[in-house]
């Protein structure tokens, strides 16, 4: 039965209602979970709920994208049940008394997809048993190869009073075969949890694991008041960060580029390069790790 997701048995189908049970209010940390055979993108999912007023805590997955996005405007996508393909909508700038949240300030948005980033090395290492680290600012590398991506999108109130909405899209590598990865046009090559001999490639807990372990740092760091040091956030990125004290050149989003050694991370999540003419902080750019 041609397009049916029992044809390849390797890549079983994930089940809304299990995950809904797993993840959703009262048993779990978010508020709505909705799963997609296909879609377009589910960031572009999540920021049109976010639009339309849709509070903070919803899920979208997708077994397929068609028009999946990475960052600087590049495409991702993999074959269907192949990977993880997820988004999560944030509203760090609203305060939620019942939890002790107070309203985030928009200067700590930059740590969000780190805080990814760290989630998807904690699911990695737990689940698949692999030793992943990330590339600033949140692939996922085993190895030298790149088995995941982050992208955080903004998205505006619905009025000037109302602060920002921030989507965070994961897409994670499970299965796919070494015919099936994509190209990276940085020219650093693509991997899979399959590939790389993970001990599991179950989707489900896979995706368990990393949706609760985003809920339990974005916890904390509300919990922080948006401070990534006070929280345990900082010192967690840079535990698992491989890029801090590499030679590495720098594409950065104006065209340009720097080469010199990454000496850190500081308070804002930016990246500390020291370079001939000093050290330059970077919220944005394309890292190349040097030999």
């Amino acid at each position: 039965m041609p397009g049916s997701p029992y044809t390849d048995l390797d890549r079983p189908p994930l089940s809304a209602a299990r995950l809904r049970r797993a993840l959703v209010a009262p048993y779990g940390p978010f508020t709505r979970l909705e799963l997609r055979a296909e879609t377009g993108s589910t960031n572009a999912d999540a920021a049109e709920a976010a639009r339309a007023g849709e509070p903070e805590g919803l899920v979208v997955v997708a077994e397929r994208q068609n028009a999946g996005r990475g960052r600087r405007g590049r495409t991702w996508q993999s074959p269907p049940r192949a990977g993880i393909a997820a988004s999560v909508l944030l509203r760090p700038g609203e305060a939620v008394a019942e939890r002790g949240w107070s309203a985030a300030p928009n200067t700590g948005y930059g740590w969000l997809p780190l805080l990814a980033g760290v989630a998807l090395v904690s699911a990695v290492a737990r689940l698949a048993e692999l030793d992943a680290v990330l590339k600033w600012p949140n692939d996922l590398l085993i190895g030298d190869a790149k088995c995941a991506g982050v992208l955080a999108e903004a998205v505006p109130g619905t009025s000037p009073a109302q602060p920002p909405a921030v989507v965070i899209g994961i897409g994670l590598n499970v299965t796919l075969r070494a015919d099936e990865l994509p190209e990276n046009p940085t020219g650093l090559p693509a991997t899979s949890l399959l590939l790389a001999g993970a001990t599991a490639t179950d989707r489900d807990p896979l995706l368990r694991s990393l949706l609760r372990s985003l809920a339990d740092w974005y916890d904390r760091w509300r919990t922080a008041g948006g401070d990534a040091t006070a929280s345990g956030l900082r010192d967690a990125y840079v535990a698992a960060c491989a890029t801090i004290d590499r030679p590495v050149r720098v594409l950065l989003p104006d065209g340009g580029e720097l080469t010199g050694t990454a000496t850190g991370i500081d308070p804002d999540g930016q990246l500390v390069v020291e370079t001939s003419e000093g050290p330059r902080h970077l919220a944005a750019g394309d890292v190349l790790h040097l030999r």
